[in-house]
């Protein structure tokens, strides 16, 4: 599957801690590699789908590049922030820790991120400074 930039997230777009985590993202990606898509677009469902994810649920955050295996869930996460420079590419030190016990604690927040951050009524849509980076 083609990919529209080299550097794809997934998320969910109508969690509030998800929206939140894009924000950062966008904040914090000084060299504007990272583009979003929601869970819930035409995109996000066709990638799901083709790496044999269940495109109706929501509760992971997919790391996609073209020619290489998506990455999901913690994986997914700490590669992301290896790409932001210090300090955020420090966390990367947890993955020392054994992805069953990393993914244990993220399926965790995953099943209460909308009770514990809310939810949205709608998909998150980017400001127009960040649309170019933004595919649906």
């Amino acid at each position: 599957m083609n990919l529209p930039a080299e550097h794809l997230i997934l998320f969910d777009g109508v969690c509030a801690l998800c929206t939140s985590s894009v924000q950062f993202l966008f904040r914090h990606d000084h060299a504007a590699r990272l583009h979003f898509a929601p869970l819930q677009s035409d995109l996000g469902r066709q990638i799901c789908l083709a790496n044999g994810l269940n495109p109706d649920e929501f509760d992971t955050f997919i790391y996609a590049r073209p020619n290489h295996p998506i990455l999901v869930r913690s994986d997914a996460a700490l590669a992301v922030t290896s790409l932001l420079g210090l300090p955020w590419s420090l966390l990367s030190v947890f993955r020392l820790i054994p992805r069953p016990l990393r993914d244990a604690v993220y399926a965790l927040i995953a099943r209460n991120r909308h009770r514990w951050f809310g939810r949205h009524e709608t998909c998150y849509l980017p400001t127009p400074a960040h649309r170019a980076r933004f595919h649906s």
